[in-house]
């Protein structure tokens, strides 16, 4: 496989792209998209059998069981980071290696409904706590130890609902590759 067609499967709706300046509405539509992810998200995947849930979207990828239990890992993480910077100056949030959480036994095995339920649960309270910030809000910030940058909760509004699509995509490719859907 060329280069090009392995980063088409790797970023299928491209990399984030965040405007320059965010608004009150980029701000909308982000929440919009991590309110109804949940569900979008569990309609893809809850009639997949074993063997399609064992199935890597892409060559040298992650399975679909293990990217669904990612994005739950993923957006509890993200979830924690906004409550930090809500109530801290700054804080440097604690990052984790999530290429070795998607080799633990729960993330390569686990039935995928406990992390298709936490996800709806976590998103349930994100978008709740996201409805209630104020602008001054959104420009608070937490610092990220790989890259020892600031990173607005602004941004990582943006950034999470790209990350939501960004799954969304790998698995409904691999289902339209294979027939699924």
């Amino acid at each position: 496989m060329d280069s090009k067609a392995l980063e088409k499967l790797k970023y299928p709706i491209g990399q984030f792209q965040c405007p320059e300046k965010i608004t009150e509405k980029h701000i909308a539509e982000w929440v919009s998209t991590l309110e109804t992810f949940p569900i979008r998200f569990e309609a893809l995947v809850k009639h997949l059998s074993k063997e399609q849930l064992d199935t890597p979207y892409r060559p040298d990828g992650w399975t679909i069981r293990q990217v669904v239990h990612h994005v739950s890992d993923s957006h509890h993480h993200s979830y924690t980071r906004f409550k930090w910077a809500l109530t801290e100056d700054k804080p440097l949030i604690k990052a984790y290696n999530e290429a070795d959480w998607a080799e633990l036994n729960d993330s390569k095995s686990a039935p995928i409904q406990m992390s298709v339920e936490h996800l709806k649960a976590i998103h349930y309270k994100l978008v709740n706590l996201l409805k209630g910030m104020s602008k001054e809000d959104f420009n608070r910030s937490f610092i990220h130890p790989e890259t020892n940058s600031e990173v607005l909760l602004s941004y990582n509004t943006g950034n999470y609902a790209w990350h939501s699509n960004h799954h969304y995509a790998h698995i409904e490719n691999i289902m339209k590759r294979k027939g699924w859907l």
